[in-house]
């Protein structure tokens, strides 16, 4: 009878065959799975032996594992800032880098009472459920909008499960609130924070087999990945206050492309911050009162006199 050192071993090494990254993590992990046990208790095991019983659903997980599917849908869940959040193939698999953006926003936005923050993009729902939990001493009013309504059921699936207090649209960018009067749809008041990690892969570059399990609604933004982030950023500034954090996630080649963006539209201060790895992800930027729609429409009627 094999003990788990065995199928650790053997696992690990069929995944590195089939050129599954982090195989000795994922064999991990779906044994935890399987056998319903915390990682400290497996190495404490080592040697217990696995009956067929329990072999056999490890099996057909390993397979898939093999073909690229990925352990977030394998195992149902990801955790996320110290949260366990729901995962499947209707919306993109949260990634470390995006853990990252959160943290630096909540580093650099300053909290008010009842502050208002936009998750534009929202997939799983991650971004502003976190932020929702982690500012749920200022009351703040969370809205998260996402093209796909597989998606945004599983973002409140997410926000029921971690007891989060969020609103949901379902919304191409803006275009939920762009027309009221053919639209039901009330334009929210403008935001103070907005987090988006839209669609930037290239049309037609290649991914790696496990990210082509995500929706390519999510992966995709034109020729050269910044189609989505062009219109998100020119579109969101009737909706943005004074002074507005806006920060996205875009590609390792794109920060600076998208700061230059941000800065042409008139967002000041402009920047880009670095992941973990050196690579600049992070461009930001903030609203300046012109952004407003009171202030297009004085210029309007300045115009109008003059």
């Amino acid at each position: 009878m094999k003990t788990i050192q065995d199928i650790l071993t053997s696992g690990t090494a069929y995944l590195e065959a089939r050129g599954v990254e982090g195989a000795r993590h994922s064999m991990q992990s779906l044994l935890v799975h399987v056998l319903g046990c915390s990682k400290t208790w497996l190495y404490l095991h080592h040697d217990d032996p696995l009956t067929e019983q329990q072999l056999a659903p490890l099996r057909e997980l390993l397979r898939e594992r093999g073909k690229g599917v990925p352990l977030q849908h394998l195992l149902g869940s990801t955790e996320f800032y110290r949260r366990e959040f729901r995962t499947d193939a209707r919306a993109l698999i949260p990634r470390p880098e995006t853990e990252e953006l959160v943290e630096f926003a909540l580093r650099m936005v300053k909290p008010a009472p009842g502050m208002r923050v936009l998750d534009m993009g929202c997939g799983s729902g991650i971004i502003g459920i976190t932020l929702a939990l982690e500012l749920a001493k200022h009351s703040p009013e969370v809205v998260m909008a996402d093209i796909s309504e597989p998606a945004l059921a599983l973002t409140l699936e997410n926000a029921t499960s971690l007891g989060a207090k969020v609103r949901t649209y379902r919304s191409n960018l803006f275009e939920a609130w762009q027309n009221p009067g053919d639209n039901p749809v009330v334009p929210p008041a403008p935001f103070h924070l907005v987090l988006a990690n839209l669609p930037y892969v290239p049309d037609g570059e290649a991914v790696s087999a496990e990210v082509s399990h995500d929706p390519s609604t999510a992966l995709y933004g034109g020729p050269d990945g910044l189609d989505i982030v062009r219109r998100f950023l020119e579109d969101a500034r009737p909706y943005l206050a004074e002074d507005c954090l806006v920060m996205l996630e875009v590609g390792h080649d794109q920060g600076e492309t998208t700061r230059a963006i941000m800065q042409e539209l008139g967002y000041r201060d402009t920047a880009v911050l670095t992941d973990m790895s050196g690579k600049p992800r992070f461009p930001y930027g903030y609203a300046t009162a012109a952004f407003a729609p009171q202030a297009e429409e004085s210029a309007e009627q300045e115009d109008s006199e003059a």
